[in-house]
């Protein structure tokens, strides 16, 4: 896997991200909220590349509370089908937890469904301990 380069998106890299489109996100990539996101401080987006193509990310924002230290909530982690199972998710997860520790936080926390084997077997491998407890996910549409 030495050919895979990790990096924090800039916006140099808008164009790839549009490219790897709902391929490796959940949707096509929007031009303005992409933009939004990478000038948000508090947003962080790491990207693995092959050459020139974005393979894998991971995505999350760091937030402070009244009573909490500082924190990264882990939003999303993709990788193309291809470049599953080659240990690019724990990579991701691995450098965006190094990211929080720099920026001062005490913990990182990612939510996924209990059927989502992969994902799962990434965050363990990252170092990730499973709860033991289930949660229950409310949704609000807005």
């Amino acid at each position: 896997m030495n050919d895979i380069t990790y990096k924090s998106a800039t916006n140099d890299d808008l164009s790839a991200l549009i490219e790897a489109g709902d391929d490796l996100f959940d949707n096509q990539v929007k031009q303005e909220r992409a933009l939004e996101f990478l000038r948000d401080q508090r947003h962080h987006l790491l990207l693995a590349y092959k050459d020139q193509k974005v393979v894998g990310m991971a995505s999350g924002f760091h937030y402070v509370h009244p009573d909490k230290d500082p924190a990264l909530f882990i939003n999303e982690v993709g990788v193309m089908d291809e470049f599953q199972s080659q240990g690019i998710g724990r990579q991701l997860i691995e450098h965006l937890c190094e990211l929080a520790k720099s920026l001062g936080c005490v913990e990182a926390w990612v939510a996924t469904e209990q059927s989502n084997i992969a994902a799962r077997k990434a965050y363990k491998a990252a170092g990730g301990i499973e709860e033991e407890e289930s949660i229950v996910l409310y949704e609000y549409k807005l």
